[in-house]
């Protein structure tokens, strides 16, 4: 059980921050879009009226279960929502995967590496953790562009691991270790 305070994460240009049920319509909207659904494994589509209110209380109850870590990626200029960052934890093994989406508005523009680079210095850092690794689609190679970017390195790829919307993909893992920081 987890009983600290929800931690806040400060970079240059944005806030990352604990969701909160007034987050819902921006989510439902961004989250939403078909051309990000299409490149995250586990984004509903379409996305229903209450599926993000839903999600939000999640979050809550599993980050005091200490199984996840998930923020709200805002700008710090206006505190506008643009996307989420999240880890699913696994302190017995001490590592954690990461997953993130950006609303396609913001797409391009760096902040998905300068949210990846603050939540994994955070995870390190304050959590201890050893091995933080992620995957993407092949069909999607932005994200492993920002993987890249943050120094994590190219692990393994599963070949036609998953059915999704109508086909096989290719899944590509990406990890780093606390001592590559």
């Amino acid at each position: 059980m987890n009983d600290q305070p929800f931690p806040t994460l400060y970079t240059n240009r944005l806030i990352l921050r604990q969701f909160t049920l007034e987050d819902a319509d921006d989510v439902m909207r961004q989250a939403g879009d078909k051309e990000v659904a299409r490149n995250t494994l586990n984004m509903p589509h379409p996305y229903l009226p209450g599926m993000a209110e839903d999600w939000i209380t999640t979050l809550h109850s599993d980050y005091k279960e200490g199984s996840s870590l998930v923020y709200a990626i805002c700008l710090k200029d206006s505190a506008s929502l643009i996307g989420a960052i999240g880890l699913t934890l696994h302190m017995k093994y001490r590592n954690a995967e990461l997953g993130y989406w950006i609303g396609r508005d913001h797409w391009n523009k760096g902040y998905c590496t300068e949210a990846v680079k603050a939540i994994i210095d955070y995870a390190f850092t304050d959590m201890v953790l050893n091995k933080i690794y992620a995957n993407f689609f092949a069909s999607n190679p932005a994200s492993g562009r920002v993987m890249g970017k943050v120094g994590m390195k190219y692990e393994a790829i599963l070949k036609s691991h998953l059915y999704h919307w109508g086909e096989y993909k290719d899944l590509i893992y990406y990890s780093i270790f606390n001592n590559q920081m």
